[in-house]
């Protein structure tokens, strides 16, 4: 069974850091194309950071460049969000997600599986 559990948010104050955390199980995350999204509080999706499974090649939303890094565990099977220099405008759900095949070089908008999303709150 196909599943992403997301875990690491927080409630944190602008300049912190949260590393989020989103363990992968029924599959191997390596195979996968993968991203983190964010959905804040009366606004759509957003892809956040995505790596591709063709060239491994990472796409950050312009908002978090410089600030977040993504990354893959492939011995944990856990993908994970450091994210540096929160701002209040970070606040949202954030979710983990993959699929199957992808060789773009953004976030894909449909994904295979999703997390159920971590919260995380910047204020102070």
């Amino acid at each position: 069974q196909v599943q992403l559990v997301e875990s690491g948010g927080g409630l944190v104050q602008p300049g912190d850091s949260l590393r989020l955390s989103c363990r992968a199980s029924g599959f191997t995350l390596a195979d996968y194309a993968v991203g983190w999204f964010r959905q804040a509080a009366g606004k759509e999706r957003e892809g956040v950071s995505c790596i591709n499974n063709l060239n491994d090649y990472t796409y950050y939303e312009a908002s978090v460049k410089g600030r977040f890094t993504i990354s893959r565990d492939p011995v944990n099977n856990t993908l994970h969000l450091q994210m540096n220099s929160l701002t209040p405008e970070d606040t949202a759900v954030y979710y983990c997600a993959v699929k199957e095949r992808y060789y773009g070089g953004t976030c894909p908008f449909a994904m295979d599986y999703w997390g159920k999303g971590t919260a995380v709150t910047v204020a102070s």
